[in-house]
């Protein structure tokens, strides 16, 4: 059974990295302001524990303080927003938030869930196909002219 992890990209931590470097000077300036290191800390534990996890049966949403499995039967749709996570609407109506999973990712989703997230790149196959012209192509663009020189 195919199973995906949606996670924030480890690169990330780089950020959190530079950042309590960059608070060095400051953090210990006076007693008391190493708390200054907490930030960076936070942000780092936020880019390690956000995830989500989907294969066949489930989706598991992985958030900063808790985490909730949802089965693909409780799923009604997928709520997406262009520049934001994703959020699985649930038959109640309620949202879950999917950290780490973005618009891009709707055709990877697509697979694992078995075909009940609807894939956007998918090509429509038409019953019909499309009535060829009759006869070719006519250019109404005069040709060149060329000069006598």
């Amino acid at each position: 059974m195919p199973k995906v992890v949606f996670r924030i990209p480890t690169p990330a931590l780089f950020a959190a990295l530079a950042a309590a470097v960059c608070a060095t000077p400051v953090a210990w300036a006076a007693p008391g302001l190493q708390v200054i290191y907490l930030l960076p800390a936070a942000f780092a534990w936020w880019v390690l524990r956000n995830r989500t996890t989907v294969d066949g049966e489930r989706i598991v949403a992985r958030g900063t303080f808790g985490t909730r499995a949802v089965p693909w039967s409780d799923v009604k749709a997928i709520k997406v927003v262009p520049k934001g996570w994703l959020s699985a609407v649930l038959t109640d109506d309620s949202l879950v938030r999917l950290p780490a999973v973005r618009a891009a990712h709707l055709p990877m989703l697509s697979q694992v869930s078995g075909g009940r997230v609807a894939d956007p790149t998918a090509v429509a196959v038409d019953a019909e196909p499309e009535a060829e012209p009759a006869g070719p192509d006519r250019d109404e663009t005069p040709p060149p002219v060329r000069s006598e020189e």
